[in-house]
């Protein structure tokens, strides 16, 4: 195999698996939210976004840093000084755990008490100790992804996850059968994170020893031998100097679902009060943000499998190609994320009804789902930047969309409430869309449909209705058979009918094309390539 086709399938590996720990991780909302009261929704929501923030803030674009610098030492023989990189990053990320837990336990109920959420104190805490090893496994999946080792950290994610959900749910379980308030019972199972980090952590330390095993079998002839070693100071610099644009480009996402679950409820009491507030909040986090968390995932895996091609094409400068790959994986992000995308939005009140526990909310999921893909275009269009190496625009563009956030939800929520931080959020995502598609086309020409987006517009709207109609029938079958089996007809309905005539109606509408089949990913090349026969011109073709 050679070098880029292992790297491309190294990318493909650490997406398959972010895949399934993300699609786990969302999958234990749900019985969550079965299981919590108001009060433990949303505290379970604010203990996940405090800690999520803080995970980016202490990992996002280190271990890529890390990576890339222990990869390129290997490459000039010198394992001394990647391994000295190696311990600096260790110490580093052991340092930051205990700095970070020991500030959010001890804050916590200061936070709580400032987002007038004083009952979610205990299911911060319990969080607090999962950020303990966080650091060090993510150092460690950056040591090896340099060692060309995708496996270990894809794995360790995985595990990670399956522990969380598990221990999550049961502890919660237990606890609601054992009597115990509705903020303990969001306690216990935020503590599922710290099983999960220990989990990861053991797999990690597995690869490590097995690593280590074969350098003494396998040694590497070291360069660097009879040279002063690196000075910690040094290699920190590099570090932070490759990795802090990163991070804060990483913070996008979780920086607005931060903001959103910490002005929820200061904003939102004065007009409804704090009952209500608390309940809103938790049906943002335990339903809306799940639902919109789906769209996501397979749009910007398909996308940023393109990253090492786009990566490469840059280093070589050859941009014919470079214009051709970043047409195709934004064009991939907005066409394979719109049929989900419409699917959950116009079946937001039957999935609402199907998996949880009221049909509250309905509408939040709705606005959420939509503004998602925005989502989808701004992370790919931030990964297209980060890989052309300008992780300093990402960073800015993050920073002003957060701005925008921030405006926008403080005009709106006072007359639209809980829809207008929504809305805010949506805008974010956009304005950071269209800042990177600005920069992006500074640097290579390029058009994501261009005269196709009418063709697009008639898909999108024609299929909106449909799915909208679609819906309102089919909920009407709750007149005569239990509501949770019309919910589900009505959306493998809405959901079927929308995403099998998506692709058709592309087609019929020249927004996909017979000739530019090839250079999609193999994945959509099957599914398009039998519905190709409605092209316009097929049948003439056939007769010829």
């Amino acid at each position: 195999m050679s070098k880029k086709e292992s790297f491309i399938k190294g990318t493909l590996i650490l997406a398959v698996a972010a895949l399934v720990a993300r699609v786990l991780g969302m999958a234990q909302r749900v019985p969550l939210e079965h299981i919590f009261g108001a009060a433990g929704n949303s505290s379970f929501t604010i203990s996940n976004t405090v800690y999520l923030l803080l995970l980016t803030v202490a990992t996002a674009g280190i271990p890529s840093t890390l990576s890339k610098m222990v990869s390129e030492r290997y490459a000039l023989q010198r394992p001394g000084e990647a391994k000295r990189i190696y311990q600096a990053a260790l110490i580093f990320a052991a340092v930051t755990g205990v700095l970070i837990t020991v500030l959010l336990y001890v804050l916590a109920p200061v936070y709580a008490r400032l987002i007038s959420a004083p009952e979610a104190t205990p299911a911060i805490r319990a969080i607090a100790p999962a950020l303990l090893l966080f650091p060090t496994v993510a150092m460690m999946r950056g040591y090896f992804q340099g060692r060309n080792n995708m496996s270990a950290g894809g794995i360790s994610q995985i595990v990670e996850q399956i522990l969380r959900v598990i221990t999550a749910i049961g502890i919660a379980l237990v606890m609601v059968s054992a009597g115990y308030a509705d903020k303990w019972v969001a306690a216990g199972a935020s503590f599922g994170g710290v099983l999960g980090s220990i989990g990861a952590f053991a797999i990690m330390l597995y690869y490590a020893f097995k690593l280590k095993r074969t350098d003494r079998e396998q040694p590497l002839e070291d360069l660097s031998t009879g040279e002063p070693p690196l000075p910690f100071m040094k290699i920190y610099g590099n570090i932070f100097k490759l990795s802090i644009p990163i991070v804060l480009s990483s913070m996008a996402i979780p920086v607005v679902y931060f903001i959103d679950s910490s002005i929820v409820k200061p904003m939102l009491i004065g007009q409804i009060g704090f009952d209500q507030a608390t309940y809103l909040l938790g049906i943002l986090g335990s339903r809306a943000q799940s639902i919109a968390g789906i769209p996501p995932i397979l749009s910007i895996a398909l996308s940023t499998s393109l990253i090492p091609i786009i990566s490469g094409a840059f280093a070589r400068r050859d941009m014919p190609y470079l214009e051709k790959q970043v047409t195709l994986a934004m064009r991939i992000s907005v066409i394979t994320g719109m049929p989900v995308v419409l699917a959950l939005c116009t079946a937001a009140y039957s999935v609402n009804g199907l998996l949880y526990s009221s049909l509250d909310g309905s509408g939040m999921i709705a606005l959420l789902t939509l503004g998602t893909i925005f989502q989808i275009t701004m992370s790919t269009s931030s990964a297209i930047l980060l890989s052309m190496g300008k992780p300093n625009l990402s960073m800015v563009h993050v920073l002003i969309g957060i701005v925008v956030k921030l405006a926008v939800s403080f005009a709106l929520a006072p007359v639209f409430g809980i829809y207008g931080i929504i809305a805010g959020t949506g805008i974010c995502f956009l304005v950071i869309t269209l800042l990177n598609i600005r920069s992006l086309k500074q640097i290579v020409p390029f058009s994501i449909l261009g005269k196709r987006w009418a063709g697009f517009l008639v898909t999108v709207v024609v299929l909106a209705a449909a799915g909208y109609g679609l819906n309102e029938a089919g909920i009407q079958l709750v007149n005569v058979m239990p509501h949770r089996l019309a919910f589900f007809i009505t959306c493998c309905i809405v959901g079927g009918v929308t995403v099998a005539l998506y692709p058709v109606m592309l087609i019929l509408l020249r927004v996909i094309r017979r000739e530019e089949l090839d250079s999609y990913p193999n994945a959509i090349r099957r599914l398009l390539r039998p519905l190709m026969r409605f092209a316009p011109g097929s049948a003439k073709r056939s007769e010829g």
